[in-house]
């Protein structure tokens, strides 16, 4: 049997993805733009749409940063209101581990599960500082590796809880003792209609790797080029026989973006466009203050890279995960800028690309089509550049030619969630 893809669609709420100046570009807040991208997504018969989460608005220079999203709704809130407009895609929300308690979320998630039919599903992130952690009584924050096992912990005590009513709807009394945990009492809602809701996991490191693989139905990942997929793909599958479990029992899905036009040269045409707007003159500055650390702001965004060293111990910003050693990435940075005669605008567009599949709507369906069949992806979560109309000449006019090739479904062949993904109901356990 041809390998069937995996779609699911993101709800763009982080970073410079909207472009906000195109005059289809509408709100982050108000419903109509969530049900709008959510119907669409369910006309196309994706798997699910995920919301993003972030606990804290980032800062910039001690100010708000007015560059990102400012101001996001609670996801499980919107996914409980787009579960009566909705009545097969599965709704996803990102909640953090960190500062959350499994009892209250479990019961949250478990509701959720239960309104919609079983499409309930989890993004589990932890957080990384203690600038987010002062919107918490508790506050802090912890290390990388407590991070990765209390969100190990939190995700199988939540388990616990929805495996503790029996199957004849009788709640049971539970008790959980552990590292991060000491919880004991009754859980006020009944096994839910997919059993667990689908639990989501994003990171590429060794111990995100090693987590998805103990724990994740779905892997958000980003991969630029088919052999980085492969490799990704092959190493967190190896990773599974460990835990007793399947290839099949995880499904890989990148985040990418998607651009069409009539011919291909239009679509990359389009693309540049598209790249150059979300990389504004002022948020190429923004993106190298991030890395050096420093206010750049008298140089020039058309200009060469700065030739000072970065700051490693600059609070600078707040809010946003670091992404590496600031001098190795500078020196990668400016080795691209000097190899290729780059500005900072210029280099910043470089290197801060998301997977893309640009061309006509044939080429992409294409496209998308070696990706799976290459092992490189079960499928992808598309992260479209417009809020809220982003997704539709994709579900327009590439789904039908990845339903005409016999990849991607035509309807929906079940009620849930785990039943769209091919994934098994879960064993209750106790």
């Amino acid at each position: 049997m041809t390998k069937q893809m995996h779609l699911a669609a993101h709800f763009p709420g982080v970073n410079n993805t909207t472009v906000w100046a195109d005059p289809r570009s509408r709100s982050q807040i108000d419903f109509s733009s969530f049900t709008h991208l959510a119907r669409t997504a369910e006309r196309g018969r994706f798997d699910f749409f995920f919301l993003a989460e972030g606990l804290r608005l980032r800062e910039h220079k001690g100010r708000i940063h007015d560059l990102d999203v400012v101001g996001r709704p609670e996801s499980l809130t919107v996914l409980g209101a787009l579960a009566a407009v909705t009545e097969h895609l599965g709704l996803a929300a990102t909640v953090n581990a960190t500062f959350n308690e499994p009892y209250e979320l479990a019961r949250r998630f478990a509701s959720l599960d239960h309104l919609s039919g079983g499409r309930a599903a989890w993004n589990v992130v932890t957080s990384f500082d203690a600038f987010t952690g002062e919107n918490f009584r508790r506050g802090g924050y912890l290390d990388r590796a407590d991070r990765y096992t209390r969100a190990a912990e939190f995700v199988a005590t939540a388990r616990e809880l929805w495996d503790s009513w029996t199957p004849d709807g009788t709640p049971r009394p539970f008790a959980h003792q552990g590292q991060h945990f000491s919880i004991s009492g009754e859980f006020t809602v009944p096994r839910s209609p997919q059993g667990h809701p689908v639990v989501i996991q994003a990171g590429d490191s060794g111990e995100g790797r090693e987590f998805a693989a103990s724990t994740a139905d779905i892997v958000f990942t980003r991969h630029g080029t088919l052999e980085a997929g492969r490799e990704f793909y092959a190493d967190v599958k190896s990773r599974l026989a460990r835990y007793g479990r399947r290839p099949e029992d995880l499904k890989i899905m990148p985040g990418v973006t998607v651009v069409l036009g009539d011919t291909d040269a239009e679509a990359q045409e389009k693309a540049a466009d598209i790249r150059r707007r979300q990389i504004s003159p002022q948020n190429a500055i923004v993106a190298l203050e991030q890395i050096w650390g420093r206010d750049l702001s008298a140089y020039d965004p058309d200009g060469p890279l700065p030739e000072i060293d970065p700051d490693p111990d600059s609070e600078l910003v707040k809010g946003r995960v670091k992404v590496g050693d600031p001098f190795t990435v500078a020196a990668k940075w400016r080795a691209l800028s000097e190899a290729k005669g780059l500005s900072i605008r210029q280099t910043v567009i470089e290197t801060s690309g998301r997977q893309s599949f640009i061309g006509t709507p044939a080429s992409v369906a294409a496209q998308l089509t070696e990706f799976v069949a290459a092992d490189a992806a079960d499928g992808f979560i598309l992260v479209p550049h417009l809020t809220p109309g982003g997704l539709d000449d994709f579900v327009d006019h590439v789904v039908p030619l990845l339903q005409e090739r016999g990849v991607f479904r035509t309807e929906y062949s079940g009620p849930t969630l785990r039943s769209h993904l091919g994934l098994p109901t879960p064993v209750r356990k106790g």
